[in-house]
């Protein structure tokens, strides 16, 4: 529960501002948005890759096994912070990854003005 605790509230692994992340994205840091489909369809940031909070607690690590090709940094953002630090907690920090979240998620993403898409049907 402590820990849990300390995932939600801050302590829990690394953390960029949404510019940051910017810059990493522009270095070829892949992001990961963990929320859920209908949310990630309603707009998301672009070029970032959907990967489910769900998915990535029943799948762990094998869960990143099927995303494009990335330079060992993962971003991870959500709605506002608190499922992107679940997600970052889950995944641990490995040897040939470093994940981390994305302070403020796509509400902080948002009110900074920065560019987003939606899914559109095909």
């Amino acid at each position: 529960m402590i820990a849990l605790l300390k995932t939600l509230f801050g302590f829990g692994g690394e953390q960029v501002s949404v510019q940051q992340a910017v810059q990493r994205i522009n270095a070829g840091v892949l992001l990961l948005d963990v929320r859920e489909p209908g949310e990630f369809n309603a707009g998301h940031a672009l070029d970032a890759q959907p990967l489910p909070l769900d998915r990535i607690r029943a799948q762990r690590h094998a869960a990143l096994a099927a995303l494009p090709a990335h330079n060992g940094e993962l971003l991870l953002i959500c709605h506002s912070g608190v499922r992107s630090r679940l997600a970052q907690n889950l995944l641990g920090q490995r040897q040939d990854c470093r994940c981390i979240n994305v302070r403020g998620g796509m509400a902080a993403w948002a009110a900074a003005g920065l560019p987003m898409s939606r899914a559109t049907s095909s």
